[in-house]
């Protein structure tokens, strides 16, 4: 091993010395829990980036269509809080502190992301194919451009090829925002993320965070399904869901005839695109967009 590389691994033993540390001291790793019967994991929500928002002090990165993973240290979480079966070849090799990221299969392969975490056996062959992005070192000290210089130096790991800093640039312009944006979707890429450099590392739902999409789109749970009429007789017209804060509609649009014919399970929680809101708060123009495996148990 030349001196360089010894440098690089000293730093970084240090860093992990240093930052285990006052982990330790703030805030226990299993504070919250391991069996699925407590709250999930702690995670900072995004929201919806609007023109005319300021762009001051923000990083953009790209939006990963993946399941977001959160390492507390010692075991993997999906955002509902369920445990994530990854193989002991991804997972020991990464660092004793939590880590906040998206695993990833690659662009436009998100059935094959979700499979692949959401099983309870896990497959060496398609886990090869899963990264770790990791955005954010939510136990870290500091603000987001703080976390984020901690994250730099602590990445990459050179047993861990399939774990990476998620790449960041500073925002500046809304028209240059909205270039990238279109290079990216162009891409096969889903978006972009805008964290402000500011902020502290809080697990709710705040504008420090903003995804920026092509359209806008949303979450709610499945509570009945609707029969069809006319081509679709016989089988699924419609869902009825719900969402976060209660409100019901008709989603209707967007469903292969597969899905029509195997509907998504009442219960289960599904995305769906739309276009702006009615003054009663329902999306207009809703249409589906896929099953959240990642928030069903």
């Amino acid at each position: 091993m030349g001196r360089a590389a010894r440098v690089l691994l000293s730093r970084r033993a240090l860093l992990l010395a240093t930052f285990g540390a006052a982990f330790a001291l703030s805030r226990p790793v299993d504070a919250w829990a391991r069996d699925g019967s407590k709250p999930p994991p702690p995670l900072m929500l995004a929201e919806v980036y609007r023109r005319g928002m300021p762009l001051d002090d923000y990083w953009v990165s790209e939006k990963y269509d993946g399941v977001r993973g959160y390492w507390d240290g010692m075991q993997l979480w999906t955002r509902g809080g369920e445990p994530i079966a990854a193989p002991p070849w991804f997972t020991a090799p990464l660092p004793p502190i939590p880590l906040d990221g998206e695993l990833w299969a690659g662009r436009g392969r998100f059935a094959h992301t979700v499979s692949t975490v959401r099983s309870q056996t896990p497959v060496d062959a398609a886990w090869r194919e899963i990264r770790f992005m990791v955005f954010d070192l939510p136990a870290a000290s500091g603000d987001f451009t703080a976390r984020l210089g901690t994250l730099r130096k602590l990445l990459p790991v050179t047993d861990a090829t399939w774990l990476f800093a998620v790449p960041q640039q500073r925002a500046t312009t809304h028209e240059a925002l909205q270039a990238l944006l279109d290079k990216t979707v162009r891409m096969g890429g889903e978006g972009l993320m805008l964290h402000r450099g500011a902020s502290p590392c809080r697990s709710e739902r705040n504008a420090d965070l903003l995804k920026v999409k092509p359209f806008d789109d949303a979450d709610a749970r499945v509570v009945a399904h609707i029969g069809g009429r006319g081509k679709h007789a016989g089988r699924l017209g419609a869902l009825m869901v719900e969402m976060p804060d209660g409100k019901r509609f008709k989603l209707g649009s967007g469903f292969s005839d597969a899905e029509r014919e195997n509907p998504p399970a009442i219960g289960a929680w599904v995305s769906y695109r739309y276009n702006g809101t009615n003054p009663s708060g329902l999306p207009r123009f809703a249409r589906f967009l896929r099953v959240r495996d990642d928030m069903n148990s």
